[in-house]
């Protein structure tokens, strides 16, 4: 997911105001998406967005807010995960003055607050059953009250939801209304994680980086080969998330206007004993790659860790260290090298 014109990244000011027609893909997955929420964007159906965890859910969501006709209105987010019953219900539908203790004053709720615009209830799976029996009732009727009153209020705000869990699995364990599914279900749309879409990866790199390094105050101008190799093969678990991480740390280790292989450091979650993933993966995988482009990062992967050993005084202990691979993984590669 590209930002035509502007910056796709989640954390930049642009991001807030981009529209669906805004974001471009080369994914036929992505593509897909997106197509799709252009046309949620055309009504007030209710939306669910599903993926995984940093793959742009926010950034979608507001995207399509922001190409509806409810654009003017609010647009109110809220996190369900990780809250307790009577805060989430204070929070949602709001507390008349002396509701609880500590209730000081009259306070609306955010189905209140997003009234003629877009709430944005994410991580909805993880909201217990009396919050969703509570949701089930304002997303059904636009009802609801708030603590300490019996006045009903009323809300017209579209919902989408959003969440990284499978919503019918949870259905079948019972942690989950199915009622609240298909109320929050009008249009479903999935948005693929990185490793499936390989074809966007160099345009969110550059993309990232340039932003980072406006952020910095640094000029860089290129990403070496041999780093864009490295990059384009990681499996990118954290997907945009871990994107715009990594891509700050490179323009935190680059000092000069060239990103270079030993410039870019992942967060690795395997132990020292297994072998990193760009290492141990061949180049991308899946139909479309030839074997002439798996040979051609491989050659690459050879040169990286030639450098990288070069650059350690050629100690085992260092180079493996900095590679985030054990001793006899780097024994391997050496051997293969001619260069033990």
């Amino acid at each position: 997911m590209n930002a035509r014109g502007s910056d796709p990244s989640p954390r930049s000011a642009a991001s807030r105001s981009l529209k669906v027609e805004e974001l471009t893909s080369e994914s036929p997955g992505m593509t897909r998406c997106l197509r799709l929420a252009s046309l949620a964007s055309e009504s007030d159906v209710p939306v669910l967005v599903l993926g995984e965890t940093g793959t742009g859910k926010t950034l979608l969501v507001r995207a399509i807010h922001n190409s509806s006709r409810r654009a003017s209105g609010p647009f109110v987010s809220f996190n369900s995960s990780a809250i307790s019953d009577t805060l989430l219900e204070s929070q949602l539908f709001g507390h008349e003055r002396g509701a609880f203790t500590g209730a000081d004053k009259t306070v609306r709720g955010k189905f209140e607050l997003s009234d003629s615009g877009t709430l944005f209830l994410d991580e909805i799976a993880d909201m217990s059953a009396l919050a969703q029996a509570k949701i089930l009732r304002a997303v059904e009727y636009g009802e609801f009250e708030r603590l300490g009153s019996e006045r009903i209020q009323r809300s017209n705000a579209r919902i989408i939801a959003a969440t990284n869990s499978s919503l019918p699995e949870r259905i079948r364990e019972g942690r989950f209304r199915e009622d609240l599914y298909y109320r929050l279900s009008g249009l479903t749309l999935r948005i693929p994680p990185l490793r499936e879409r390989p074809e966007d990866l160099p345009a969110l790199i550059a993309s990232e980086l340039e932003l980072s390094a406006r952020e910095a105050g640094k000029h860089i101008v290129a990403i070496h080969p041999d780093a864009m190799t490295r990059l384009l093969s990681h499996p990118w678990r954290g997907n945009l998330r871990e994107l715009s991480h990594t891509m700050r740390t490179v323009v935190l280790f680059c000092d000069g206007d060239v990103v270079l292989p030993e410039m870019i450091v992942f967060d690795n979650p395997t132990s020292a004993s297994e072998p990193a993933e760009w290492l141990s993966q061949p180049a991308f995988g899946g139909a479309g790659r030839t074997e002439g482009s798996n040979l051609a990062l491989s050659r690459a992967i050879a040169g990286h860790v030639r450098t990288v050993y070069e650059l350690a005084d050629r100690n085992q202990r260092k180079t493996a260290k900095l590679l985030g691979i054990s001793r006899a993984t780097l024994s391997r590669h050496l051997k293969n090298l001619e260069l033990k």
